[in-house]
């Protein structure tokens, strides 16, 4: 661990302009700082974190540990390695030389060696997503009890619920045969940990993630327990605290649901995928090539964000996030060429939020969406893709007609990067996130894409430190084209390729000089990943007890019914009701937990209404979305309010101006689903095409005629009728109605042929 690890990487630099950063910078989604705090406990906490990545990787790669060859396994020699780490420790000691870190180290190593042992390295799904939620659990408690615990007593009782939340996924790893045997029936030591398991996640989110999805979640536990004194039709037969907590702590409907699931293997990797390629210099590389291409333009710094941002959610979902690592350098840097703060706030926090529509990562939902469905993940990306594009040129749309309405021009070019020189310099970052959407495409599972382009990554991350050291420029090419070569057999001998080929780096690498410090980087991304897997993971767990009462109670039946009844009369309002409710349950809760809550409930609804499958649950993950740029919560507009130095509900009302397009594209992919690419009843081949195509131009003239209502400027400054024939025009085109597209279509003409007429009326005026 580097002796500055509590201090940020580097301080943004784009194009020469010098971005100032926070001297305490503290992660929004989490309020924690970076790092693993001071101390002995600090260095093992960090070195926790760094075991949790490693089993989460040994885990996903399935790596078949008991397998023996000349009679000795993978296990055998994993001990022996670990024996040797102790009797060096041990020497160290002897000899009065530095030992502690080095104990720090292999503790949490053998703990990891020992879990992943017992199975040959092949764990149980139920023993998995138990250790899983215990590392969150250990690794969270342990980042409270550093950064947000003041007195003994709170330190301690911090590191106590890291250790209980630890010791539950243990008792379930020593237990697993005797649950399995005696699965329904629940002792009383099985009652005493499935009560703790769920009390320590509720404290646990509470601290990280505030108080509205404990809340939420404990509103749904509460009804399992009492919902029977409810008046019909809103009561359920009633169910024992032994029936609750075994449905809730125990087998796969509760804590350790599918989302738990899903976040101890695809959105764990994708996380420290996202962790590697940052570590690489993805951020600066995709900033590099955004500013060239488009910082010299009519608002330039506006649409660096934009694009920058729609880059940045290829690798990383996470809104709130991207609004904090683009964020300190494209706000600051469009309210000095002239953009309002607030508007300025808005632009990041809508363009970061669009990250999570933005496939491959789509903020990890596409996977939890793809088991919840059971369809391809390649289905998911496909119908994400066009709305994910329309929603980022309706934001690249609002920032050039606010440009234009201000007289705001670009950045000079000299001060500008050369797009073309930083991919000539940089490309082979693009290779890993180039092969994943391959392997994706291609019918791979997401889990061995994610293993395959997380491999890649290290391999770049490592191999261009050793080819430093080659002279020659034939010899490093030649290296490069080995090293390809060697990679490329995975494909007919497995990913145990790929982890043969970054063990040898990684010892390439220590014995060359500067090696050490790129293992270094490398090791720090795993622990950077593994916190930032925390806030997703928790919320996985905790809204596990959602899921939990639905297929307990069947509790979504009773809102389905009433919403069912609503759409029977107007398809609209059913769906304007599942929009408020999925804009309500997405206040202050992440997009995950927000989006297997609003599926499980709503979902099931639309796809009762006739709305395809993919669609509705689309719907649903889109207004989830929304709920981070709507007023009051806007979780994304407030992580931007202390960059812009504005009040984040300024910004909030101006991200809900600039991301029209979030709000709009849902309503018409459920009257036309070919605008998310989905097939349609008796329509194919020629004909499809020609619908698909004119449902995207349909779009695309309903979302440039809201941006131009809403910022009031087209070739110039719009009057008040025309910003309001232009809402009329797109209000028009969104409607599903007879005649409504042909009325749409006559008042966006009369509209355009009017303002161009009377900007060229004024453009004479002022001429003579």
């Amino acid at each position: 661990m580097s002796k500055d690890e509590t201090q940020p990487l580097a301080v943004p630099d784009i194009g020469g302009i010098h971005a100032q950063t926070p001297a305490v910078p503290v992660d929004p989604e989490h309020g924690l700082p970076p790092g693993f705090g001071p101390g002995w406990q600090g260095r093992l906490l960090f070195w926790i974190a760094v075991a949790f990545s490693l089993f989460q990787i040994a885990t996903a790669f399935n790596v078949p540990l008991d397998h023996r060859l000349a009679g000795v396994s993978l296990v055998d020699v994993l001990r022996l390695t670990m024996a040797a780490w102790l009797v060096a420790i041990l020497i160290q000691a002897v000899r009065s030389r530095p030992w502690l870190d080095m104990l720090l180290a292999f503790l949490p190593m053998l703990v990891v060696v020992e879990l992943l042992a017992r199975f040959g390295g092949s764990l149980p799904n139920q023993i998995l997503r138990a250790l899983h939620v215990g590392f969150l659990c250990l690794v969270a408690g342990g980042l409270l009890a550093q950064h947000k615990s003041h007195g003994r007593l709170a330190v301690l009782s911090a590191w106590a619920l890291a250790g209980i939340g630890f010791a539950i996924g243990l008792y379930h790893w020593v237990l697993y045969e005797e649950l399995v045997a005696r699965a329904g029936e629940v002792t009383p030591a099985d009652l005493v940990v499935g009560i703790a398991a769920i009390a320590v996640l509720f404290v646990i989110c509470w601290r990280f993630m505030g108080p509205a999805l404990p809340i939420v979640s404990g509103l749904f536990l509460a009804y399992c327990l009492f919902g029977q004194w409810l008046p019909a039709p809103l009561n359920h037969r009633g169910y024992s605290l032994e029936q609750v907590i075994e449905h809730m702590s125990f087998g796969t409907e509760g804590i350790y649901a599918t989302p738990t699931g899903v976040s101890a293997t695809f959105i764990f990797l994708f996380i420290l995928f996202g962790s590697f390629l940052e570590r690489a210099g993805m951020i600066q590389l995709f900033t590099d090539i955004a500013m060239g291409l488009f910082g010299s333009a009519r608002g330039g710094p506006a649409k660096v964000a934009v694009f920058s941002s729609g880059l940045m959610g290829t690798i990383s979902g996470s809104g709130v996030a991207n609004v904090v690592s683009t964020g300190q350098f494209t706000i600051p840097l469009m309210k000095r060429f002239g953009y309002r703060p607030a508007f300025a706030g808005g632009v990041e926090a809508t363009a970061s939020m669009g990250g999570q529509i933005m496939p491959p990562v789509m903020g990890a939902v596409a996977f939890i969406m793809a088991e919840t469905i059971d369809v391809p993940y390649a289905d998911i990306v496909q119908a994400a893709i066009v709305p994910a594009i329309l929603y980022y040129t309706a934001a690249f749309l609002a920032v050039h007609l606010e440009a234009g309405k201000r007289g705001l021009v670009g950045l000079p070019r000299e001060e500008l990067p050369s797009a073309g020189k930083a991919l000539a310099t940089k490309w082979y970052l693009i290779a890993p996130l180039a092969v994943l959407v391959y392997l994706l495409f291609s019918g791979y599972t997401p889990l061995f894409s994610g293993s395959v382009g997380l491999a890649l990554t290290v391999v770049l991350i490592l191999g261009g430190s050793l080819a430093l050291g080659i002279g020659s420029i034939a010899l490093r090419v030649l290296f490069w084209v080995g090293l390809g070569l060697l990679c490329a057999f995975f494909f007919w001998y497995g990913i145990l390729v790929m982890v043969g080929v970054v063990l040898l780096l990684v010892l390439a690498s220590l014995a060359t000089r500067g090696g050490a410090e790129t293992v270094a980087a490398c090791r720090e991304a795993l622990a950077d990943g593994a916190r930032q897997a925390i806030p997703v993971g928790i919320a996985c767990a905790v809204v596990g007890l959602v899921i939990g009462t639905m297929t307990l109670t069947g509790v979504g039946t009773i809102f389905g019914n009433a919403v069912v009844a609503v759409g029977e009369k107007s398809l609209f309002l059913a769906l304007v009701l599942t929009m408020v409710v999925s804009l309500i349950l997405g206040m202050g809760i992440p997009t995950i937990p927000n989006y297997i809550i609003t599926s499980s409930i709503a979902a099931p609804i639309l796809l009762k209404l006739g709305v395809p499958l993919i669609v509705s649950h689309m719907f649903v993950f889109y207004f989830g979305i929304m709920a981070d740029l709507t007023p009051p919560v806007a979780l994304a507009a407030f992580a931007a309010a202390p960059i812009a130095k504005e009040s984040g509900f300024k910004i909030s009302f101006q991200a809900v101006k600039i991301a029209m397009a979030g709000f709009v594209i849902p309503f018409m992919a459920v009257y036309d689903p070919a605008l998310m690419l989905q097939p349609v009843q008796g329509v194919t081949g020629f004909s499809y095409a020609l619908g698909a195509a004119y449902i995207i131009g349909k779009a695309l003239l309903a979302v440039t005629l809201w941006g131009a209502a809403t910022i009031g400027y087209l070739k110039r400054d719009m009057a008040l009728w025309e910003r309001a024939l232009a809402a009329a025009a797109a209000a028009a085109l969104v409607l599903a109605l007879p005649v409504t597209d042909e009325i749409g279509f006559g008042l966006a003409a009369l509209l355009i042929g009017v303002h161009l007429w009377r900007a060229r009326t004024a453009e004479r005026a002022a001429a003579a």
